[in-house]
């Protein structure tokens, strides 16, 4: 599968430093930042900095080190926010990818949402 990648979506421009952030952990493959529209109490957003339009491009193309990094920086976006089960009342993942995904931006990018009960994942229909 070939995936074309906008280099001029939003995330592509954060990570050159155009646009400004609210960074909450940044590694040498991962950057983490609080959503601007947050749709819960805790809403953070973690990208790869490599150019992977969705979750499917990320895991077929990056390296181990950036799959590596990536997970284990999400993982630490948990703990740091005190929301891991173990620690507190737990945490919802998204990631969108698509039309049907209804992915905003196109730039592979982890939700992280967590202060408040979320109901359910997806709704009948």
């Amino acid at each position: 599968m070939s995936y074309v990648y906008d280099t001029d979506n939003i995330f592509a421009r954060i990570l050159r430093g155009e646009i400004p952030n609210t960074t909450v952990l940044e590694t040498d493959h991962t950057l983490a930042f609080r959503d601007i529209s947050p749709q819960a109490p805790d809403h953070v957003l973690v990208i790869p900095k490599g150019a992977y339009v969705c979750f499917d491009h990320f895991a077929s193309d990056a390296t181990d080190a950036e799959i590596v990094d990536f997970t284990r920086t999400a993982g630490e976006i948990c703990r740091l926010l005190g929301v891991a089960p173990s620690d507190g009342d737990g945490y919802r993942l998204i990631a969108n990818s698509g039309r049907n995904g209804v992915q905003d931006v196109p730039h592979y990018h982890l939700h992280i949402l967590a202060g408040r009960p979320l109901g359910r994942m997806v709704q009948p229909g």
